[in-house]
């Protein structure tokens, strides 16, 4: 393997899974690469006062902060990266002592949540590192309350195809096939926008933000 393939190998893993000081600096690219994304699937989950929701794979912690600013009552946050996690609790641990914030560790297959808790579930570029997608959305049907809000936000799969690191462990679906996991999972479409231009140069990017219900 030459040595540029290696990075971009070591580079996937940690987009997948920050860890250690690369992982910081790759949260902290993150953050930046993807905040319109993120601003985009956090207002489509359209948070109500004194909603209870959750930002699930929060990585660099964007969506926790975004969450904070809207009228949320309690705001839950999931992740697998200790370092992550560790992270979060420095940067957000005034709202963790105030119990407005609560973060947890796990994947999105296996969320220590109860049944029907939460109003609404925002998840951005968490699903390329899922192999099954039917256990995870499953999980996400099991926490929402009847009538909650899931906002997934996916990067349109023909432009990340063209990325050097996609290729080392991304799982990249057509959009169609995320709708049908979804329902198949008892989770509705409600609306499904296409962020950035319709037409336009390859090195444009476009994001989808999928609403279910």
């Amino acid at each position: 393997m030459d040595l540029r393939a290696a990075f971009q190998r070591r580079l996937a893993k940690q987009l997948g899974h920050p860890s250690g000081l690369a992982g910081k600096v790759v949260a902290r690219r993150i953050n930046q690469r993807n905040l319109k994304a993120v601003d985009a699937a956090v207002a489509a989950l359209e948070v109500a006062d004194g909603q209870v929701v959750a930002d699930v794979g929060f990585g660099g912690g964007v969506g926790l902060a975004r969450l904070l600013q809207s009228p949320a009552a309690t705001i839950h946050g999931a992740e697998i990266s200790e370092d992550m996690l560790r992270a979060a609790r420095k940067t957000y641990r005034n709202a963790l002592a105030s119990g407005r914030l609560q973060l947890h560790a796990g994947p999105m297959s296996a969320l220590p949540l109860p049944d029907a808790s939460l109003d609404g579930i925002v998840t951005t570029n968490t699903i390329y590192f899922i192999e099954d997608l039917q256990p995870a959305f499953a999980e996400l049907r099991r926490v929402l309350k009847p009538g909650g809000r899931l906002v997934v936000g996916i990067g349109d799969p023909d432009h990340m195809r063209d990325l050097p690191f996609t290729p080392y462990g991304f799982n990249l679906r057509p959009v169609n096939d995320v709708v049908q996991q979804l329902a198949a999972a008892g989770l509705t479409l409600a609306d499904h926008r296409r962020l950035g231009p319709a037409e336009g140069p390859r090195h444009l990017r476009v994001f989808h933000v999928l609403i279910a219900t």
